[in-house]
Parts: C-alpha cells; sequence; structure tokens
C-alpha cells in the first residue's frame, strides 16, 4: 500500500483539534449525469443496500441508473438554489457556524471542515484539509441524530477507509447519535412553537422520519427505537396527548417492506378521516433537502390535500437556527472532554524550543 506521508509535518505548528462534520451529500449539479455519479456512488454502498453483490450490481446499472437519474434531477431542479443544493448550502452555514461557536467556547485551536458522505466536499478532500491544518485529535460527527448502520455506521466505514491510507494518524473519537440530547429536543421544542406562533397550532402533528428496510430493524438496526425515544421527548415538552401527534416513516424504496407506518399512506388517510390540519416535522434530517423541500413540503402536502384535508404546514428542519449551533458546538465540547488541545495553545516560545530540540535531533522543520 502507498501511504499519504507527512514531509512538511513541523514542530513549530500548533496542533489542533479537529471537528469533521459529515451529512449525506448531494449531486454536483441538478442533471441527470450528476446525479446518475451521485446514486451510483450512494446506492452502491453495502451498507446502503444489503443485496448480494452481483444481484444489486445488475439491478442498479441494469434499470435504477438508466431510470431514475432524470426523474430526479428534475424534482433537484425545481429546489436548486443560487448557492447549489439546498443541503450543502445550508451544511457550509453550519460548518461556519459551528468554528465560531467553537472557537468562542474552546481555548485551544480547533478546524472545522465539512464532508459529504457521497459526493463533494467528499470526506477524503475534508480530512486532507484537517491534516493540513495540523490536526492531530479528530471528533467525527456525522449530522444523523439517530443512529442507523446505513447512514452513521457507513460514515465510520468512511473516514476509518481514508485513515488508512495515512502514515501519521490522529487520535480519533467518532459520536454515534444524538437523538436524545436534551440541546437537540429543546431545539426541535423551540422550532414547533416558533412555528406555532406564526401558524397557529394544527389538529395533529407528525413526527416523519427517513424510513429503512423493515429487515435492517430486525437485524438489530437501533434507528426505529431512537426515532421513537425523539419523538416522544419533544411530545412530553410540548404537552401533546396521544391523539394530536403520530411518528412514521418517508422515503421508501424498491418493494420489500420498510418500517411503517409510511408518512404518505398516514396522509391520505388522515385527510379522508376528516382530519382538517396537519403540520410535519422531520428531526432525523439536520439540514432542509430534496426529501424535506420536495417530498414532504409539496408531494405529501398535496396527498393529504387532495384527500380532503384543509391545512398543511412543513416546519423546517433545525438547519443553522443559532440553538441547533449551540447544541452542535456543545456535543463536540463534551465528546473532546480531556484532549489536550482543549487547554490553551502552546506559546511561541514553547514552539519554538520544541523546533530547536527536533533539529538537534535531525529533524529537519
Amino acid at each position: 500500500m502507498t501511504y499519504i506521508n507527512n514531509p512538511d509535518l513541523r514542530h513549530d505548528t500548533p496542533e489542533r483539534l479537529g471537528v469533521l462534520l459529515v451529512n449525506l451529500g448531494t449531486p454536483d449539479a441538478p442533471t441527470a449525469a450528476a446525479v446518475r455519479r451521485y446514486l451510483a456512488q450512494f446506492l452502491w454502498d453495502p451498507r446502503v443496500v444489503e443485496l448480494p453483490r452481483l444481484v444489486w450490481w445488475l439491478i442498479l446499472h441494469g434499470v435504477i441508473l438508466r431510470v431514475r437519474p432524470p426523474r430526479t434531477a428534475q424534482a433537484y431542479q425545481a429546489v436548486w438554489t443560487a448557492d447549489g443544493s439546498p443541503l450543502l448550502a445550508i451544511a457550509k452555514r453550519q460548518a461556519k457556524a459551528v468554528q465560531e461557536a467553537l472557537d468562542a467556547r474552546l481555548p485551544g485551536p480547533v478546524c472545522v471542515a465539512l464532508g459529504m458522505r457521497y459526493g463533494n466536499p467528499s470526506i477524503p478532500s475534508a480530512l486532507a484539509q484537517l491534516r493540513a491544518a495540523n490536526v492531530r485529535r479528530l471528533l467525527v460527527l456525522p449530522l444523523y441524530p439517530q443512529y442507523s448502520a446505513t447512514t452513521t455506521a457507513s460514515t465510520f466505514d468512511a473516514v476509518s477507509r481514508e485513515l488508512s491510507t495515512w502514515r501519521l494518524l490522529p487520535e480519533v473519537r467518532f459520536v454515534n447519535q444524538y437523538h436524545d440530547d436534551p440541546g437537540y429536543i429543546t431545539a426541535l421544542v423551540s422550532s414547533i412553537r416558533a412555528y406555532w406562533g406564526e401558524h397557529g397550532e394544527p389538529e395533529r402533528l407528525l413526527f416523519s422520519f427517513h424510513g429503512i428496510p423493515m429487515d435492517y430493524f430486525l437485524n438489530g438496526d437501533p434507528y426505529h427505537c431512537q426515532c421513537q425515544k425523539t419523538a416522544r421527548l419533544v411530545v412530553e415538552q410540548l404537552g401533546l396527548t396521544a391523539e394530536r401527534w403520530l411518528l412514521s416513516f418517508q422515503s421508501r424504496f424498491g418493494v420489500q417492506e420498510w418500517l411503517r407506518p409510511y408518512t404518505d399512506e398516514t396522509l391520505k388517510a388522515w385527510g379522508g378521516a376528516g382530519v382538517r390540519s396537519i403540520q410535519v416535522i422531520s428531526p432525523g434530517f439536520s439540514a432542509d433537502c430534496l426529501e424535506t423541500i420536495e417530498e414532504i413540503s409539496v408531494e405529501n402536502r398535496d396527498y393529504f390535500l387532495q384527500a380532503g384535508g384543509q391545512s398543511y404546514g412543513y416546519i423546517p428542519c433545525l438547519n443553522d437556527r443559532p440553538e441547533h449551533i449551540e447544541m452542535l458546538a456543545g456535543l463536540v465540547e463534551r465528546h473532546c472532554a480531556g484532549w489536550p488541545e482543549l487547554a490553551p495553545a502552546a506559546d511561541a516560545a514553547a514552539l519554538t524550543g520544541r523546533l530547536e530540540r527536533a533539529r538537534e535531533m535531525g529533524a529537519a522543520a
């Protein structure tokens, strides 16, 4: 194996704490070609689709990547902004805000980088940015509140695979989940109450989480349980009675059974049963993206209204709301507790002394 070396390692450069924020990703452009590249990477991940590789390769390349990209590209075109993909634009704002919050909270030097599990900026490019900043301790924070092998574990795979090519490794810590973090729950409650303050309270509140195949849950993936706990903790703070809320799962794909109840079927049933007003929130997404803006805010709205509903509202993701950023910064601070980089950085004299001693032993820099 050829390793990524560190010939420019300098003894007079402060060591930094690095924070790698990771989200799912996005195509580089709202075109069929860009979507095809993105889906090929995403759907080939064995954490996402657990079918035998040869069988899945034939389905993926023989059917899905021939049919799906043009349709998905049209959906992306409807949500694309001047800053590009909504997910990427929001994620960049989140990374910048978390960097500023950590600069204010932590005494030592810290560097925040953004990587996407699929697409760009890639996890290898984000890690290269941290390596260039002389990060010696690394915290990986996947922006998935609820753990799933399809998301969180896949991020671990990608980070580990890239670090396996480095000669000089940083110390690494990994945040698996924060589904019941008090700051996360409070931020969700605050966003709901703020939306209610502007639009009024609905008859029912629907918590719509991204689904996973039922087999994954039966094989031990804790995602379903953590989604349930998140919703329960939010509802307790809101004081909602049982008949005023429900949890459902969206974005199923393929013919196999996924976690139930399904969001689209739930909304159709509510509309047909005489429920007049509902609002939907997607707590499993840390940033608005195609699945929330197009699927939840538009497509599922149509299902509810066409079935007989009268008022439909979508409560945006936490995105870069101040309480969300403070929660993420606090999460980083707690998970980094005890690492030396939380102490003030070494002063210039100390760094100069370290360099001189290294040169006396034959180091170049």
